[in-house]
């Protein structure tokens, strides 16, 4: 019965619409910031809870701070993995937990009736405060991953992303994949895991993000709740400075596949970044608008030496990867990438036509408003916009920062901040 009314719940909410959120900031006690957002009249919450430990605080560790985030449900305080599953079932919640390179983060979405949200929110108090990291979970855990681990050698498109990584990030913390190798994690404890947590998952580390039918005083009750048992800790010291590759380069990997996997690209943009919406809109243009792209139409309309291509800049807390990317024939390769790189620099020559600057504005702010209109999606926003600390009124005034960007602004930022002669070129595939 709780399944078919959160079903219903979600529903509803997918077809809502916020034309923009209010969020309102503050700080607990022990210092987390909380960004909330009332979103009246349907009886759901998310609650996240958000961490600076992602894969960049692995350190040699590599896969450390996934395996973390993956066990924390597996056990914690007197309750098992399974107690802990029935409890969330029982009152129809869900809970989820993740990594990504800055940031690790556990979320619960819930009901509001007080009976079933006190018992959602009790447990993932428990889940967050008092993970037990036992030995038998984490030999399941490991094994697991490492299988996982084993199974991505299996994969060309996956060695490819590892490789590009690599070329791109050398020795920065963002080089490595966020799961680890099988080399380091073959090698973890529990107790290796048990020293990330208590280092990073504190109070002065944390960040709640709380979207749904809650009063204010409700979610600061939520907030202090949650964290009232970690410790307050320190924040870690900031993740170092990306150093740009000091030449381009070509790399090869020998794979048996049928289609050749082509990814180039450099570091490209942080979340800060004065030339973020420049970059942005122009990425529409060039790879980023899927099938009216400049690399789609050259590559796969004009020629059909690829199913697709595109391009996409994935900002973080330094600069995440500019990445302009293909698969094709392993015959075709050549040719494929001879297709990208011409694309590519034509763009950086002319930039864009008016023509292709209007659709790409009417396409990105068409469809922006469906972006956060579910509470799931509306917490991911409110989350990057606490973590990365945006301003909060980033939703309202974006649609304008789109709108402001000019041809001249794309081709500056293009021709300073992704320049050919250092770009990272990365083929996987057979018969090279």
């Amino acid at each position: 019965m709780r399944f078919n009314l959160i079903g219903l719940v979600l529903l509803l909410l997918s077809q809502t619409v916020w034309s923009a959120a209010k969020i309102e900031n503050w700080q607990t006690p022990q210092g987390s910031r909380v960004y909330y957002v009332r979103t009246a009249g349907l009886p759901m919450v998310d609650v996240r809870v958000v961490f600076d430990a992602g894969s960049a605080r692995d350190e040699a560790k590599f896969g450390v701070a996934a395996l973390t985030s993956a066990l924390l449900d597996s056990g914690a305080g007197d309750l098992s993995a399974d107690d802990i599953a029935q409890r969330f079932e029982s009152v129809g919640a869900n809970y989820s937990a993740g990594v990504n390179e800055d940031m690790a983060w556990l979320a619960i979405r819930t009901l509001t009736e007080k009976a079933l949200f006190d018992k959602a929110l009790a447990t993932f108090e428990t889940v967050l405060s008092k993970p037990a990291f036992n030995q038998a979970d984490f030999e399941r855990e490991k094994a697991r991953t490492l299988a996982g681990l084993k199974h991505r050698e299996e994969s060309p498109g996956e060695l490819a992303g590892i490789a590009f990584n690599k070329a791109l990030y050398g020795d920065h913390p963002y080089a490595h994949p966020e799961t680890g190798v099988v080399e380091t994690v073959a090698g973890f404890s529990a107790d290796d895991l048990k020293s990330f947590y208590q280092k990073y998952y504190v109070a002065a580390n944390a960040m709640v993000v709380i979207v749904g039918d809650v009063s204010r005083e409700q979610a600061e009750q939520t907030a202090n709740q949650l964290l009232s048992k970690l410790p307050v800790g320190s924040k870690p010291a900031e993740i170092p400075v990306v150093t740009m590759p000091s030449k381009a380069s070509k790399q090869h990997i020998e794979f048996p596949s049928t289609q050749t996997h082509v990814l180039v690209g450099l570091p490209g943009t942080y979340r800060k970044d004065p030339d973020y919406f420049a970059l942005y809109v122009g990425n529409h243009i060039l790879g980023g608008g899927s099938m009216v792209s400049r690399l789609f139409e050259e590559v796969r309309e004009k020629r059909g030496l690829a199913y697709g291509a595109y391009s996409v800049f994935a900002p973080l807390y330094r600069q995440g990867p500019f990445m302009m990317s293909l698969q094709t024939r392993n015959d075709q390769t050549e040719q494929a990438l001879d297709v990208l790189l011409k694309t590519f620099n034509e763009f950086l020559d002319t930039g864009p036509s008016d023509k292709e600057l209007t659709a790409a504005k009417q396409n990105i702010t068409g469809g922006f408003a469906m972006r956060f209109d579910t509470n799931s999606k509306l917490t991911d926003y409110v989350a990057m916009i606490g973590f990365y600390q945006q301003p909060l009124d980033y939703l309202d005034t974006f649609q304008s920062n789109v709108e402001a960007v000019s041809i001249e602004q794309i081709k500056d930022a293009f021709k300073r901040r992704v320049k050919p002669e250092l770009l990272q070129t990365v083929t996987v595939g057979a018969g090279k």
